[in-house]
């Protein structure tokens, strides 16, 4: 019995110490869990009081590090949201030791005022939101950036234009030329432009000025179209671009190849301007797609590096993002990057085509001579199936899918279309930058509009769509030629060994306006004295 009792006393004595001991074990990793959430970035919901008195909705992720003072960023919402479109990179900056100060510009949401599309008040709301955070937040006023996404990236662009204290700026899918985006080459782009406005009356409250310009620009009265581009000029970036430079901003721009809202050419344009820090990157995409998944704290290269761009700016970190080649590009329907010194490093070479007339079945051809003496007529207002896509659609079934705007080049309508295409290539293209085209145009009136298509074609005739763009023209006289020169957007793309190239010209695309009158034609041709051809941009 006796050493029954002994065995069931150490067994007591055991559980006992077991038990004692672990709290005092499990003690070290609560604390350690108590210490770690006293530490996380806290957030607070706040009113910021905007230019004139105007109340800007807002939140603020502040680090609980103890430290006296942090670099602040600041981030305005996209065009139709609001102040909580950025919560998971803000808190992710916020833990990396940044003040994160995001909120709703005025007229849209709870925000007060009315909506002035990046006009001087938004302007001066920049200033008031960063005074704001110097009064009330641990920010550094000798460290300040700002970065967002569509009309955030925007006003960020403008802010650093007035505002010396923003040292650094990354505008993702942004504009510098409001003009170029809206209505390039005299055309509108009408389903971004009515995306936009749609999304203004649903979730904001448009101005006076805002309406009476949208009217002025859907109703394609040309004695109105100075005083839109006097509009849109005040809004863009482009317009103070001297002044940028003078303040001395590192600027990071990041856009897609295929953003339907703000094409790519105008920002290549307004980024060889710049003469401080720089850093472009272009992928795949439409308006915003590339940088989404990031809003949702998953990885994502756009923001991957914009992180890297603020930390080297504002933080000092030596992340080696500055000794890196600036211009930052994924091709088309490719994952791999490809990095150069300079823009005009891009492309190497121009390749020049010239345009034949007509065979039997209709197409002409693209070649290294300049025939001359054709003419192929085509009527107006009728689509001919070519066409750019549906905005954000389109593009974002290649940027996932690599699934781009496709045709059948063989079956498309020659009364409504004109087709050149080039003998099959011995080796891949590798086309880099903007496509040209110089095309002589004969019109029945006064005023119209072509659209002019590439296509990567193989040997089934199917295209895929390369780049594209609108070209309208006013005042000409009927039945007298004239040059169109016609720049399609940027663009990174591959055409493989075998394929062929095709030129698509009609007179319809759901994308845009045109203003072809009833029953009007075009005549396109090559006259001898100044023969029409494609430049291709290649690597």
């Amino acid at each position: 019995m006796p050493p029954r009792v002994r065995r069931g006393a150490t067994a007591l004595a055991l559980a006992t110490a077991l038990l004692t001991a672990a709290p005092l074990a499990l003690a070290p990793h609560a604390a350690a869990a108590a210490a770690a959430q006293a530490a996380a970035p806290a957030l607070r919901f706040t009113d910021i009081p905007g230019d004139g008195g105007v109340v800007l909705k807002g939140n603020v992720y502040e680090p609980n590090d103890g430290a006296a003072a942090h670099p602040l960023l600041v981030l305005p919402a996209s065009w139709g949201l609001n102040d909580l479109e950025y919560l998971a990179q803000a808190r992710a900056f916020a833990a990396a030791g940044y003040v994160v100060v995001s909120y709703t510009p005025r007229g849209f949401w709870g925000s007060g005022g009315e909506i002035e599309v990046a006009g001087p008040p938004d302007v001066a709301d920049v200033s008031r939101v960063i005074d704001w955070a110097l009064a009330h937040t641990s920010a550094d006023p000798q460290h300040i950036g700002m970065a967002g996404i569509s009309y955030g990236a925007g006003i960020s662009l403008l802010g650093s234009a007035f505002d010396p204290r923003i040292k650094a700026v990354a505008a993702l899918s942004g504009w510098a030329d409001l003009a170029d985006s809206l209505f390039g080459d005299e055309t509108q782009h009408l389903q971004s432009a009515a995306l936009l406005t749609v999304a203004g009356y649903l979730t904001g409250r448009p101005g006076d000025e805002l309406q009476t310009t949208l009217t002025r620009f859907f109703g394609s009265d040309w004695a109105d179209e100075p005083a839109i581009r006097a509009w849109a000029a005040q809004r863009s970036a482009a317009t103070y671009t001297d002044r940028i430079n003078a303040n001395g901003a590192a600027v990071m721009l990041a856009n897609a190849w295929g953003d339907s809202i703000f094409p790519p050419n105008q920002l290549t344009d307004f980024y060889q301007r710049l003469t401080g820090p720089k850093r472009l990157e272009l992928r795949p995409g439409d308006h915003a797609t590339a940088e989404a998944t990031g809003l949702a704290g998953l990885p994502n290269d756009v923001w991957t590096d914009t992180r890297a761009w603020l930390d080297h700016y504002l933080r000092g970190a030596d992340n080696g993002i500055d000794r890196s080649l600036p211009v930052h590009i994924r091709p088309q329907l490719q994952d791999g990057y490809e990095d150069y010194p300079s823009w005009q490093a891009v492309s190497t070479t121009t390749r020049r085509l010239g345009l034949g007339g007509r065979d039997w079945l209709g197409t002409g051809s693209l070649s290294a001579g300049s025939p001359t003496g054709w003419r192929t007529p085509i009527a107006t207002g009728v689509d001919s199936g070519a066409d750019g896509g549906i905005a954000l659609l389109s593009n974002l079934a290649e940027q996932f899918l690599k699934i781009p705007p496709t045709i059948s080049v063989p079956l498309l309508p020659r009364p409504v279309a004109a087709v050149w295409q080039s003998a099959p290539a011995g080796a891949v293209q590798r086309i880099r930058g903007s496509v040209r085209l110089h095309l002589s145009v004969t019109p029945s009136a006064e005023q119209g509009s072509l659209v002019a298509y590439l296509y990567d074609v193989d040997a089934l005739g199917i295209g895929r769509l390369v780049a594209h763009a609108p070209y309208t023209f006013l005042g000409r006289t009927p039945g007298q030629a004239f040059a169109a020169d016609v720049r399609m957007q940027e663009t990174a793309y591959d055409v493989p060994a075998g394929h062929r190239l095709a030129l698509v010209v009609d007179t319809v695309d759901p994308l845009y306006i045109t203003h072809n009158p009833a029953r009007s034609t075009l005549a396109l041709g090559s006259p001898e004295q100044d023969p029409s051809w494609l430049s291709v941009p290649l690597r």
